[in-house]
């Protein structure tokens, strides 16, 4: 007398376990893919220049049209939020279209308020 009983249920059992490893594969995959730092304010495209290392500190966005932006901050907003931060190295990432006179305005007023060293984001050549 043969019992079908148990050994359906044993398959049944048997067939979840891959499904249950692709799930886990995909999870994994999904983790390592994620973007894990908040998107720029506004596209910028940095400056070409050689050399250089990599620093840490505030990120200031500075855009073409010379809008400031620092996390949601914007404009004249930037300039509380990062004093509230503290002092410290201050990367500039602006775009390549703005005004050199703009840059050396944040520049100064950023080293004024105690800010420093000012780091300009570049792309290399």
């Amino acid at each position: 007398m043969l019992n079908f009983g148990t050994e359906t249920s044993a398959r049944r059992g048997e067939a979840i376990v891959p499904m249950i490893n692709v799930v886990f594969l995909l999870l994994i995959f999904f983790l390592m893919t994620a973007r894990l730092t908040p998107p720029e304010p506004f596209l910028t495209t940095p400056p070409r220049a050689g050399g250089g290392t990599s620093v840490a500190g505030a990120t200031l966005y500075l855009s073409a049209e010379g809008v400031l932006a620092y996390g949601a901050e914007r404009g004249e907003a930037v300039h509380a939020a990062l004093s509230a931060n503290g002092t410290g190295a201050v990367l500039l990432r602006a775009d390549a279209g703005a005004s050199a006179a703009h840059l050396a305005k944040v520049v100064a007023r950023l080293t004024a308020q105690g800010h420093g060293p000012v780091r300009l984001v570049t792309v290399p050549r």
